[in-house]
């Protein structure tokens, strides 16, 4: 069951999971799922489900199939998505063994996703260090190779008749 590969995508800057999925997910079909949310709504505040608009939608289609003639994909409404909080919130409302068994693998999946991005923020943050320090280093060199260059460019002195009395 540690393979399963939970589709979490980006909309409104919120991670989710689309009601497909989930009801795939929890063993049920999308129809009998969203019948099981939509008797609980109360249990489901914005933050935690809300439903795509056709133009995010199309979008998200043409996106994944490079082009799109659907413009719902064959659904008759526009898909819910869940956040973290709503898939949980959906596998009570669910209530079945294998729901409780696959809010399991959805925790885990968000939470692998957020260690992952957690690693990417770290790695990003020691990138700017690194450019940071070579920013100095550049400046210190710069300025070197000016020092230099000045240092080359000054006049030599002119020649001098040796000091004191002179034999011609």
């Amino acid at each position: 069951m540690d393979d399963i590969d939970i589709p979490i995508h980006t909309f409104r800057g919120q991670k989710v999971i689309f009601d497909t999925d989930l009801a795939k997910l929890y063993g049920v079909l999308t129809k009998v799922f969203n019948q099981a949310v939509k008797r609980n709504q109360e249990r489901f505040p914005k933050d935690f489900r809300f439903q795509l608009s056709q133009q995010e939608y199309s979008d998200f289609l043409r996106s994944q199939n490079v082009t799109s003639n659907q413009t719902r994909g064959g659904r008759r409404y526009m898909p819910h998505v869940f956040t973290e909080h709503g898939a949980l919130q959906a596998a009570n409302v669910l209530r079945s063994t294998e729901a409780a068994k696959m809010s399991i693998y959805v925790v885990r999946a968000f939470v692998k996703m957020r260690n992952e991005l957690m690693l990417q923020k770290d790695l990003l943050r020691k990138i700017a260090e690194h450019d940071k320090k070579l920013l100095e280093h550049d400046n210190v060199i710069e300025d070197l190779v000016h020092n230099l260059v000045a240092l080359l460019d000054t006049p030599k002195a002119e020649e001098k008749p040796p000091i004191g009395f002179q034999n011609r």
